[in-house]
């Protein structure tokens, strides 16, 4: 529905070629107060009054607490081997009975998960929850023998 404002003589009907955008325009406008609408509605907010925490941080020990198994399943805590009877006493000589102390344990990649598993029951046994996992970062290059595991 094209309207041409020239005045011609020759009465020619040829075609208009001016665009009519006020179709688009009313288009455009639905879909924006659309979007206003339907914007607020779809995020969550869900009203939580959080506390404030006044906890300090928890200090940092000098030195980690490593407990190492073995491919041969023999068990080293920190530089010196243990027996797996000994487990408990050792750790509470090192940490000073301190159960909350988080122990590193490391295990090598021919350990079964079986036997690995029987050290963490150990040290849960022992009243020690806090067992970290270590492993070696993957780089995407093969990790070299002997390489020492990084926390």
């Amino acid at each position: 529905m094209g309207v041409s404002l020239k005045s011609s003589d020759d009465d020619d009907s040829g075609e208009v070629s001016e665009i009519n955008v006020t179709p688009f325009i009313d288009v455009v406008l639905v879909l924006l107060i659309i979007f206003m609408v339907a914007a607020p509605l779809s995020t969550v907010d869900v009203p939580v009054d959080l506390p404030v925490s006044n906890a300090l941080p928890q200090p940092r020990t000098d030195e980690p607490l490593y407990l190492t198994v073995q491919d041969d399943l023999n068990l080293v805590l920190g530089e010196e081997a243990i027996a797996r009877e000994a487990l408990r006493s050792a750790i509470d000589a090192r940490t000073g009975g301190n159960r909350d102390e988080r122990i590193f344990l490391r295990a090598d990649a021919a350990v079964d998960y079986g036997d690995l598993m029987e050290v963490m029951n150990a040290l849960r046994d022992a009243g020690y929850l806090k067992i970290a996992l270590v492993g070696l970062e993957n780089t995407g290059a093969a990790p070299a023998a002997g390489a020492a595991p990084q926390p």
